[in-house]
């Protein structure tokens, strides 16, 4: 895993970016946002082009940020669940005019949108 930074920071935005920054995590965020508590396996098929290695390596800085909560069940096989925190939720919150941005450019420039399968 990465150096995990702790500040001193420029501003409010570059604290955010240390938590969000990456390919991945905001896309991970959404999903669970979207589909509440999901498992390992819900969360990669939602999240095509993603490495299993990079899934959980980006998982696991969500949850040292306290962002994502993991929840083992001891059972065979083990069953593992990801849902946003408190933090997490108001993170999407804070998150949402900045999608909403983006909506509007994918329109202003005609660009395309993924299409997952079900």
């Amino acid at each position: 895993m990465g150096v995990k930074r702790s500040g001193p920071y420029f501003c409010g935005i570059d604290a955010a970016m240390d938590v969000v920054g990456g390919k991945w995590k905001s896309l991970i965020l959404w999903e669970l946002e979207n589909h509440g508590v999901r498992r390992f396996g819900e969360l990669r098929r939602g999240l095509p082009g993603v490495s299993e290695k990079m899934l959980i390596q980006q998982l696991r800085e969500l949850e040292e940020d306290g962002i994502v909560d993991r929840e083992i069940y001891r059972e065979v096989p083990p069953k593992v669940e990801y849902r946003l925190t408190e933090s997490g939720r108001a993170l999407n919150a804070a998150l949402a005019p900045l999608g909403a941005w983006g909506s509007d450019r994918i329109e202003r420039i005609g660009a395309g949108r993924v299409h997952l399968s079900a």
